[in-house]
């Protein structure tokens, strides 16, 4: 089995169903599985696809863990040499996963990769090639958000769309990392409930020796933010990612540093809560 891609869905049937009949096209080149793990919603519309694509593996999960657990779950039942985690609210835009999986066989010291994303309208995601947080970039996404040409910001700028080069991060909408290194570094940071897993599976690929990879010359739709109510809820598991990360990375290591990510992120959090009312 060459692929493993990992979907975990919750309450995003038809977006899921889009998805699903994307890589049936596009994959259809390789030898592959598909793992859909539904992540206890509260919608069981998605159990009216098992029948629609009977050679996917779909796992029901009794209670909503959270994205990292049920990715970690998921991945155990999976035979492929690669992962993909892929969210369920992109789609696949052609025939290339066969040359992704050659370039990542080509690399000695594979971490993982990401390709371009863009939303419905064709506007570019940025977050798909990103820089590690620290001090200087951190301040720059949560309090000035301009875009500096060819510098090194949070977001890769430095880097054109279509091009492909050695990124720090890249998203967990869409992911390739072989299984075995995902084993061998523990997987998703179960700590983490939603978001923020996937910079520090990326962050903890480069502490290990590994090289990360943005693949621009393919690109993926990603319906962003669809399914996401942007409530307080949202707030605390975004901000609070960022806490864990910056609590398992910089706290001992970097106190001022980590003081003052502290301090900037509860601010902006504070802000943004203010909008909600």
């Amino acid at each position: 089995m060459r692929l493993s891609i990992i979907i975990v869905n919750y309450n995003v049937t038809q977006l899921l169903k889009c998805c699903l009949l994307s890589v049936q096209k596009y994959a259809a080149d390789i030898e592959y599985e598909v793992i859909v793990i539904d992540n206890a919603s509260t919608d069981s519309s998605w159990e009216d696809l098992i029948p629609e694509f009977p050679d996917v593996h779909f796992i029901a999960s009794e209670t909503n863990d959270g994205f990292a657990k049920a990715n970690n779950k998921a991945v155990k039942t999976a035979k492929g040499d690669y992962l993909l985690i892929l969210n369920p609210d992109t789609e696949f835009e052609g025939f290339y996963m066969m040359d992704i999986l050659h370039f990542a066989d080509s690399q000695p010291a594979f971490g993982c990769l990401g390709v371009r994303m863009h939303d419905a309208e064709g506007n570019f995601h940025p977050e798909s090639k990103r820089s590690v947080p620290d001090m200087f970039n951190s301040f720059e996404k949560l309090f000035v958000n301009f875009k500096k040409n060819n510098s090194k910001s949070y977001y890769r700028d430095d880097i054109d769309e279509t091009a492909v080069d050695k990124v720090e991060i890249v998203t967990g909408a869409f992911l390739l990392i072989k299984k075995t290194v995902y084993d061998k570094v523990g997987g998703l940071d179960e700590a983490y409930f939603m978001y923020g897993e996937d910079v520090d599976l990326c962050y903890t690929l480069l502490k290990n020796g590994y090289t990360n990879f943005y693949y621009g010359k393919a690109s993926i739709l990603h319906h962003k933010g669809e399914s996401t109510v942007k409530d307080e809820i949202y707030l605390q598991r975004f901000y609070g990612a960022m806490h864990i990360f910056i609590n398992k990375y910089y706290r001992k290591s970097q106190p001022l540093q980590y003081m003052l990510l502290k301090a900037g992120l509860n601010l902006r959090y504070k802000i943004e809560k203010s909008k909600l009312k």
